[in-house]
C-alpha cells in the first residue's frame, strides 16, 4: 500500500479558505475530506453506523484497506505533529514500514483551534468546532458568566480543581449542541468502548464525549494493550470500535517541548507495548478481522519562555479590553472595550511587529475557519469579537502563574496542524 503523503502533503499546504489571510506559512483545515473532522463519518460507514452529516476522508486507498474488517481500534495519541510521528515511527525496532502492502499512511488537517478540547469533541461528535462550541482550552461561557477551562470543567484561574462548574448546573452529558457518537453505534448495534487513563476517565471533558460507550481504565502502557488486546479477542457478535486515547506524549511536549528526548522516548516506549502486548499476541482470526488506526488529535509547536509575551508587562493592553482573553496561547480571542479596537490592532503592529495578525471574529466563522455547518448558539459569544494568529513561535500568555511551557499548540503552523493517520491492517 502506498504512503500518500508525497501526493496528499501539497493539497494541504496549498488549501486556502475564501477571504481568509492566515498567514503564509499557515496550514488551513482541510474540512472537505482529509481533516480528523471527516473520520467519525468514515468509522461509521466502515462500521455500518448511519452516514453522518460532514463528508468521510477522500481516501479511497484507505477504504479498500478496510473492506471486510468486523473490528476497528483506533490509537489516538495526543500531540505528536505529521512530521514528528514520521520521523520517530522510522525505526527499525518499531517494524511499522508505511510502505508496507498492510499500511497506509496520509497526513491530514488538524481542526481550528488545533487543541485537545476541540479536536476530541469533533471526534465523537463528528461535528466541526463552530457547530459544537467547545472552541479553546479556555473559554467564555456567558450562560454561566465565568471563563472556563474547557478540560477540568472549573473556572479559568483555578488551581487543582476540577468540576466546579458543576456547581453552577453545568451538566457533562448534556452541555453539548450536537449529538455524540456513543448512542448512534449503539443504536446501530455496533458495540463501542474506550480505554483512558485512570485519572481522566471521569473528568469533565470525558463524560462529555462517552455517553453509550463502554469505559475501561488503565495506568501504563503495557496494561493498556494487554486489555485491548483481551477486549479485541473476544468473540465478534456484532462490528465493534475500541478507541484509545494516550496523552502522555503531550504532557512532556509542553514541559520539556515537543522535540526533547523525553517526549520521542514515551512515544517510543508506546508503540513498543502496543506491538510488544497486542499486536505481536493477537490470533491469526483476530488479525484477519481488525483494522489499526494510528493518528493524532494535533501536533505542537517548540516555544520558548519570553516575557514579551506576557500580558503581566502590558497593562496598557489589558486596560482595552473587558476581560483577559481566552481560547489558545497561539489563537487567542479578544473582548475589546467600546472604542478600543484601532487602539488594540495598533498596539500589536507596534509591541510584536509581524508575530501576530488580527482579525474580527465573525469573519473568520463565516469564512469556515472553525469548520463547516450551522454554528451553535453559543460559538459567536464564545470567539470574542477578535481573533489572534500566532505567527513563528509567537504567543500570549495571561494566566497569573508562572509560564513553564517550551511546548504549545492551538495554531496554524504545519507543526500543530498536520497530523498523520496511519492505518494497518493485521491480518
Amino acid at each position: 500500500m502506498p504512503d500518500l503523503s508525497d501526493q496528499i502533503r501539497p493539497r494541504l499546504e496549498t488549501k486556502r479558505l475564501s477571504g481568509l489571510d492566515l498567514g503564509p506559512d499557515a496550514i488551513h483545515p482541510y474540512y472537505e475530506g482529509l481533516s480528523i473532522l471527516n473520520l467519525p463519518a468514515s468509522l461509521c460507514k466502515w462500521l455500518g453506523a448511519p452516514t453522518l452529516s460532514h463528508l468521510p476522508l477522500d481516501l479511497p486507498e484507505l477504504d479498500g484497506l478496510v473492506e471486510g474488517t468486523r473490528q476497528i481500534v483506533v490509537a489516538l495519541i495526543d500531540a505528536v505533529g505529521y512530521e514528528r510521528f514520521r520521523r520517530w515511527i522510522d525505526k527499525p525496532s518499531l517494524e511499522l514500514d508505511p510502505a508496507a502492502d498492510n499500511c497506509l499512511l496520509a497526513p491530514l488537517t488538524s481542526v481550528v483551534p488545533s487543541t485537545t478540547s476541540a479536536a476530541l469533541t469533533t471526534l465523537w461528535t463528528g461535528s466541526s468546532p463552530a457547530e459544537h462550541g467547545v472552541l479553546g482550552y479556555e473559554l467564555f461561557l456567558k450562560e454561566y458568566g465565568l471563563v472556563a477551562n474547557m478540560i477540568t470543567h472549573a473556572p479559568m484561574t483555578f488551581e487543582g480543581s476540577t468540576g466546579l462548574l458543576y456547581k453552577a448546573g453545568f451538566q457533562p452529558e448534556s452541555a453539548l449542541p450536537v449529538p455524540t457518537l456513543g448512542p448512534q453505534l449503539e443504536n446501530a448495534g455496533i458495540e463501542a468502548h474506550a480505554f483512558l487513563h485512570y485519572a481522566i476517565s471521569r473528568t469533565g471533558l470525558s463524560r462529555m464525549h462517552y455517553a453509550g460507550v463502554e469505559m475501561h481504565t488503565f495506568r501504563g502502557a503495557p496494561d493498556l494493550w494487554i486489555s485491548v488486546r483481551e477486549l479485541a479477542e473476544q468473540r465478534l457478535e456484532c462490528p465493534r470500535l475500541i478507541w484509545v486515547y494516550y496523552g502522555g506524549v503531550d504532557g512532556l511536549s509542553h514541559r520539556y517541548g515537543p522535540d526533547s528526548e523525553q517526549a520521542e522516548a514515551e512515544f517510543i516506549s508506546f508503540i513498543h507495548a502496543l506491538l510488544d502486548n497486542f499486536v505481536r499476541c493477537l490470533s491469526l482470526e483476530t488479525c484477519r478481522q481488525t483494522l489499526l488506526l494510528l493518528l493524532t488529535d494535533h501536533g505542537q509547536i517548540k516555544t520558548q519562555v519570553d516575557p514579551n509575551f506576557e500580558l503581566r508587562n502590558h497593562p496598557s493592553l489589558v486596560h482595552r479590553l473587558h476581560m483577559l482573553p481566552t481560547g489558545e496561547n497561539r489563537l487567542a480571542y479578544l473582548y475589546p472595550r467600546p472604542g478600543q479596537v484601532k487602539a488594540i490592532f495598533e498596539y500589536f503592529e507596534q509591541t510584536w511587529p509581524q508575530a501576530f495578525s488580527l482579525m474580527p471574529s465573525g469573519q473568520a466563522l463565516k469564512a469556515g475557519l472553525f469548520g463547516p455547518g450551522t454554528p451553535a448558539k453559543v460559538t459567536p459569544e464564545r470567539l470574542g469579537d477578535l481573533i489572534v494568529i500566532s505567527h513563528g513561535d509567537a504567543y500570549l500568555w495571561w494566566a497569573s502563574k508562572a509560564n513553564p511551557l517550551l511546548g504549545r499548540h492551538g495554531g496554524l503552523s504545519a507543526e500543530e496542524m498536520l497530523v498523520p493517520l496511519m492505518a494497518v491492517r493485521l491480518g
